[in-house]
């Protein structure tokens, strides 16, 4: 029996990794982090470019979506690409796409170049996760894939908060402009990446094996893996859906009228609205994985998909009453985030390496490219409805999502070979 002196610490899980182990999470973690904070610049520029650009509600949810459209097929592009030349290349590649090109918003004057570079943005956005996800899945054990995946997830929510603070400091005083300039940081990151990250195992043992393209969508069409990538495309259709049509509109909703169905906050208070809301989402990334691992995955996402259906309803139809909004905040961060972390183990696990990444971001990137009209939706209904009853409904789709996971096979805590 072990004693006090003999268990293992909070940090054994990290402590007896491998090198190559931590140096993957850090990379992929480090990747996710700074996409999270370039992605949701724009999120947070929102009502500023709106003004600026003279935009409607529905042409500002345009541009959202246009991100979010391509970054499903950066993700189904980069998930080929890093079957083909290894994960760790792929990487660096996407992080140095959507850096620069978020960078080269700021020159923008006009809707349409602002589309363009969204759109290039999106890409390198959907290509980080499908490239980073797998690099971390193939290296951890497997007893440890779903916390080492959840620190990962959890890097989003870091982002958003850098994102935020910069907001909060550039936007008043400098503009929007500068605030995307800050944006070409990550691309520093790729210098480190490329001399101190190998590529797993995983994928050089499946060299011998690799396939065209041709023949890795012949193998996911047949059983079992048709039926997996039909239940996965629709999971992440759904939740995807419910997250991007919150989550992009949410700075927006505490910035707007209570006329127009928002919470009336001025931007620097909204800010601060922000921050807790991802204080919420880092521990919900972070927790999940601890948690599926101690209660098993099945319940830990059923509680998290279901405790989004209930407080999102609840967090939209607040909007006259700020501080009920300020409670449930970082509750509606918490499980509308955190689930997300299930996605790199469960979708690595379905399918086997020659095939693995295409097949994850494939998988991931439907739902992603389908949740592209997710903000433009949005947008629309809160003309009619106001923005808090928009993003109300909502919380049906993330109760979907409790249903359709569980017609996915069981695979946590399978070796990946």
């Amino acid at each position: 029996m072990q004693t006090a002196e003999t268990s293992p610490g909070p940090l054994h899980w990290w402590t007896s990794a491998t090198p190559h182990a931590r140096k993957a999470l850090i990379a992929g973690g480090a990747g996710w982090m700074l996409d999270g904070m370039d992605v949701m610049l724009y999120a947070l520029a929102l009502t500023t470019i709106k003004d600026d650009f003279k935009l409607t509600a529905a042409q500002s949810g345009l541009i959202a979506s246009a991100t979010l459209l391509a970054s499903a097929f950066g993700g189904v592009a980069f998930g080929i690409i890093a079957d083909r030349i290894g994960r760790v290349r792929a990487l660096s590649i996407s992080i140095l796409l959507y850096s620069i090109c978020t960078a080269l918003c700021a020159t923008a004057h006009n809707l349409e170049m602002l589309i363009f570079w969204r759109l290039l943005v999106g890409i390198g956005m959907g290509g980080e996760w499908a490239a980073g996800s797998v690099l971390i899945a193939e290296t951890w054990d497997p007893k440890q894939r779903g916390r080492a995946i959840g620190v990962m997830q959890s890097g989003w929510a870091i982002g958003y908060i850098l994102a935020a603070l910069l907001a909060g400091a550039i936007i008043p005083t400098l503009g929007w402009r500068w605030l995307f300039v800050v944006g070409a940081a990550p691309a520093l990151v790729v210098f480190w990446i490329r001399h101190s990250v190998p590529e797993p195992d995983a994928w050089l043992r499946s060299s011998g094996a690799r396939v065209g393209l041709g023949e890795t969508f012949s193998i996911l069409s047949r059983p079992p893996y048709r039926a997996r990538v039909a239940t996965a495309c629709l999971l992440t259709t759904s939740l995807m859906f419910a997250f991007w049509g919150l989550f992009t509109w949410i700075p927006g909703f505490l910035a707007m009228p209570p006329e127009k169905g928002g919470a009336g906050l001025e931007f620097v208070k909204s800010t601060g609205w922000i921050v807790t809301i991802q204080i919420g989402a880092f521990f919900g990334y972070f927790t999940f994985g601890f948690l599926a691992e101690r209660f098993g995955r099945r319940a830990v996402f059923t509680i998290f998909t279901v405790g989004a259906a209930i407080f999102t309803p609840i967090f939209g139809l607040s909007a006259g009453n700020k501080w009920l909004l300020f409670a449930v905040g970082p509750i509606i961060g918490y499980f509308g985030h955190g689930f997300f972390s299930v996605f790199g183990a469960l979708l690595a696990e379905l399918f086997p390496a020659r095939v693995r990444a295409t097949a994850q971001g494939l998988c991931y990137n439907f739902g992603r490219g389908v949740s592209a009209i997710a903000p433009t939706v949005i947008g629309a209904l809160s003309v009619n409805l106001g923005l808090g009853t928009a993003l109300a409904f909502l919380g049906l789709l993330f109760l979907a999502g409790a249903v359709i996971f569980l017609f996915l096979p069981n695979t946590q805590g399978e070796k990946l070979e």
